[in-house]
């Protein structure tokens, strides 16, 4: 069941996702319209025709969509041709990328509007697919051998989209016994070892200087939150407020405390060491913080619907100084989620929003990040998106790119039908 949120604790509501086939007449001819927009990124028609094919498999009944069912099951589908098509063959992919997002931009655009970071496993056998390993894999819940993809997703008040993708290679693949490997996959030779933060960070600057979707908020878990470099370039953005999840061992002070900067020499230069003033101003952890505030200052908000009924927590927010080093750093507002009962979880997010900022906005914003799942739910439950069986890294990326497309087609259908539906108000899930 999806957030819904009381009307006044949030800035925008998000539509529902609710077209159905019956709300279609000419499903194949719109499909052609829509194709045709990406003619000139394609050089030979062969391949225009394969690129529709392929779609039209994503959006039928198949058990399995991964390329042979779809090349079986489509008129003049040929397996071999669009194993090739997929996996081999050229696409112009930063044009199809531009030229999406530019569309994306036409139907969802707004100035409000967040990109959400997050990445999705995908289960897999044996060891021959690019950036397959032994590694966390959220689909699962656990360990397993999969790949990993991070993505960035776009939503506002008319909807949300998948809007770029990375393949996350594992450091391993890149030493010298997954040569091998790495060259029957086709993954490209200036290729370097990326973490999850940094391909996040590398989505953010290109989506941000290609200015097609604009955008005021930035949303991720922890994985990004806990990385400097991330939240340094969301910083470096100006007028963009970010909100992440972080974890409870994260230092702080809620006064800033006084610091000494002394100058020696040393090796023949003049150094700085900066130390706090009181050696009695030590900073204390989120989590320890979190359980030393009184129930006074918890709010308790009813969150979403659930299938047992109302789920609701309480929230307090502070606004703090993050310690690094052991010295204080910036200022951020920090929100804690906690759960009702005796013995409550919680959970710690951090922002760089304006000291003026309403705990609403980000009890608000703390919820939006159920978008980017629901994207994933959405191309993995109806378009096949963990059906592919492709190995190579740049197969990977065309089926991605596909599903991507594929699912804000029929965002744009119901924008283009003026369908009115419910909306689900973005809370904390």
């Amino acid at each position: 069941m999806l957030p819904k949120i009381r009307s006044y604790e949030h800035r925008y509501p998000v539509p529902k996702f609710d077209l159905n086939k019956d709300d279609i007449k000419n499903f194949s001819n719109e499909l052609r319209g829509f194709h045709e927009q990406f003619a000139d990124c394609f050089h030979r028609s062969e391949s225009r025709e394969h690129f529709f094919k392929y779609m039209a498999g994503q959006f039928s009944q198949l058990e399995r969509k991964s390329i042979e069912p779809i090349a079986l099951a489509i008129e003049g589908g040929n397996v071999r041709a669009m194993q090739r098509f997929v996996s081999v063959a050229p696409w112009d992919d930063d044009k199809i990328t531009f030229k999406y997002r530019s569309y994306a931009n036409e139907d969802l655009g707004s100035e409000d509007g967040a990109l959400i970071f997050d990445e999705s496993g995908f289960l897999k056998k044996g060891k021959d697919s690019v950036g397959v390993a032994r590694q966390y894999c959220g689909t699962a819940g656990k360990v397993d051998n999969c790949q990993v993809g991070v993505f960035a997703a776009y939503v506002s008040e008319r909807g949300y989209a998948l809007v770029d993708k990375r393949l996350f290679i594992p450091e391993q693949w890149f030493s010298e016994e997954y040569r091998e490997r790495r060259q029957k996959c086709n993954l490209p030779e200036d290729t370097v070892f990326m973490t999850k933060p940094q391909l996040a960070t590398e989505m953010l600057k290109e989506i941000s200087s290609e200015k097609t979707l604009p955008f005021k908020y930035v949303l991720a878990d922890s994985v990004y939150g806990m990385s400097p470099e991330f939240i340094e370039a969301v910083d470096d953005l100006p007028g963009t407020t970010y909100l992440v999840s972080v974890r409870k061992n994260i230092h702080c002070w809620l006064k800033r405390p006084m610091i000494i900067r002394k100058q020696y020499r040393w090796g023949g230069k003049i150094r700085t060491k900066t130390f706090l003033a009181d050696n009695e101003s030590k900073p204390i952890t989120i989590g320890e913080l979190a359980k030393s505030i009184n129930d006074y200052f918890w709010y308790r908000r009813q969150v979403s619907e659930g299938a047992k009924g109302p789920i609701v927590y309480e929230f307090t927010r502070r606004q703090v100084i993050l310690a690094a080093e052991g010295l204080p750093q910036k200022t951020v507002w920090l929100l804690i989620r906690r759960t009702i009962g005796d013995e409550p979880e919680y959970s710690y997010f951090i922002s760089n929003a304006a000291s003026s900022t309403r705990l609403k906005t980000l009890v608000w914003l703390s919820g939006m990040r159920w978008a980017i799942e629901q994207c994933f739910e959405e191309t993995k439950g109806e378009l096949g998106m963990d059906h592919y069986e492709v190995r190579k890294f740049r197969g990977w990326h065309h089926h991605m790119l596909t599903c991507m497309l594929a699912h804000f087609f029929l965002w744009h259908l119901k924008i283009r039908m003026g369908k009115k539906s419910a909306i689900y108000y973005a809370a904390a899930a």
